[in-house]
């Protein structure tokens, strides 16, 4: 794969689709992981975003073998608040929007560059605005 402008240079985020494709063994999401190996760059998701992706159909060892590739960061008290925070910001309600602004709140705290693997690009934009490189899969 040729590096993109928007090639990560510190973390790689996983929303549930960037995750959910990254268990299919995506090519373009599989390159993505690779080119951050290589360069020795921090992928992670939100705990979060695992409700999004697990359901009876997943392919269990999958999910298992990409979970132990990547960080899955907690979600604490503080990532909370940001995340409320965010949907206030972007005028958001959080029931609807409360996943996605976890992982935002959580890629906002990953040391940067972060760029964000997802399937929500007008989401992941509205919540981060222009702090985040936001690519959608």
């Amino acid at each position: 794969m040729t590096r993109s402008p928007a090639a990560p240079g510190g973390t790689l985020v996983l929303d549930s689709g960037g995750l959910a494709r990254a268990v299919l063994r995506d090519r373009t999401v599989t390159a993505w992981l690779a080119m951050s190996r290589a360069d020795d760059l921090r992928v992670i998701t939100s705990a979060a975003t695992l409700v999004e992706v697990v359901h009876p159909r997943i392919n269990r060892p999958a999910l298992e073998w990409t979970l132990s590739r990547l960080v899955v960061e907690p979600v604490t008290e503080s990532i909370a608040r940001h995340a409320a925070a965010l949907l206030a910001d972007a005028g958001l309600h959080g029931h609807k929007y409360a996943i996605e602004a976890m992982l935002s709140a959580t890629a906002l705290a990953a040391p940067g560059p972060v760029t964000v693997l997802t399937s929500d690009p007008e989401d992941l934009t509205a919540l981060c605005g222009g702090r985040v490189t936001v690519i959608k899969t």
